[in-house]
């Protein structure tokens, strides 16, 4: 019999968020943010980036901005099986077994709870949509979600042991970022009095594709709420927004890449120099950081 191992998952595939202002949230990820639709019914819309994958952000109608789930990938349906069996041995909870997924983006899958009550699909042989020209300044991929938890170091266990993310760095004992492959981060947690989606990032192909993401921005009426600067933990360009419903995307380029073999965790002080290091941004304001922290979220509830 062979023995269970760690699940290596590959990437974030796409994140899902209740939105309490669907149709005002629909038209800004579909106009200005520069995300396109790829399927819709009448209180869900998925839109996709600029890359092969079918969507990287699901929106669902809802009377409350909440976390709907959080989607990792792994190559083959074989890792699908072998992860759920490792995480169902952990203790973790089922709420999908693996199979054929009978949803926008189709693959094969599973979903599950996390120990704060969070629904995370792990899925492989997703459907591929035509990738978009490279050279158009909007968003290539989701690069990862930060979520607010209670127990920042229970959290970190968790997703190392159970889901074999790795730990890149720390923001003092404050936040912690995980890793699965190249990206410095594709998962954060954030320590705060109660559980929330913090922030989405989504990555554009390059500083210039960057500067011009915010232009649009602007010249379309939303101004950056934090930023523009460049962090010291994933040395990732950033600028913050607020959107329609008041959750919190973020526009980054230049993910730090990390090598396995010779990268050491680190410790960042949160001093400003460290926090942006272009100097750009100055601290988040009163407001970013109310978005940030959002409302409670219960996560899963069933029925």
């Amino acid at each position: 019999m062979t023995s269970l191992v760690p699940p290596r998952l590959r990437a974030l595939r796409h994140v899902g968020l209740r939105t309490s202002a669907f149709d005002e949230s629909v038209a800004f990820y579909a106009g200005p943010w520069g995300l396109e639709i790829v399927e819709r019914t009448d209180d869900a819309v998925y839109l996709r980036a600029a890359g092969p994958e079918h969507h990287v952000l699901a929106l669902y109608r809802s009377a409350s901005n909440a976390l709907d789930h959080v989607a990792f990938a792994v190559p083959t349906p074989a890792e699908v099986d072998a992860a759920a069996a490792w995480v169902e041995a952990e203790g973790t909870t089922i709420l999908e077994k693996p199979g054929p997924l009978d949803r926008p983006g189709a693959g094969y899958g599973f979903r599950c709870l996390d120990p704060e009550n969070r629904v995370l699909e792990i899925s492989a042989e997703n459907h591929a949509v035509p990738e978009r020209p490279q050279d158009v300044p909007v968003p290539r991929k989701v690069a990862h979600v930060v979520l607010n938890t209670t127990d920042i170091d229970a959290a970190t266990a968790w997703y190392t042991r159970v889901l074999g993310l790795r730990v890149s760095d720390w923001s003092e004992h404050k936040m912690v970022f995980l890793r699965a492959v190249g990206d410095h981060h594709v998962v954060a947690f954030n320590q705060a009095e109660w559980t929330a989606p913090n922030h989405v990032a989504y990555e554009v192909a390059s500083l210039d594709a960057w500067m011009r993401s915010i232009g649009r921005l602007k010249v379309a009426g939303h101004e950056v709420s934090w930023g523009p600067g460049r962090h010291g933990p994933g040395d990732n360009a950033f600028a913050y927004y607020v959107d329609p419903a008041g959750l919190v995307p973020e526009m980054t380029a230049e993910v730090l890449q990390i090598d396995d073999d010779t990268w050491m965790p680190r410790v960042w002080p949160r001093t400003p120099e460290l926090s942006d290091l272009f100097r750009t941004a100055g601290p988040p304001s009163p407001f970013i950081r109310e978005h940030m922290a959002g409302v409670p979220d219960p996560g899963w509830v069933q029925g």
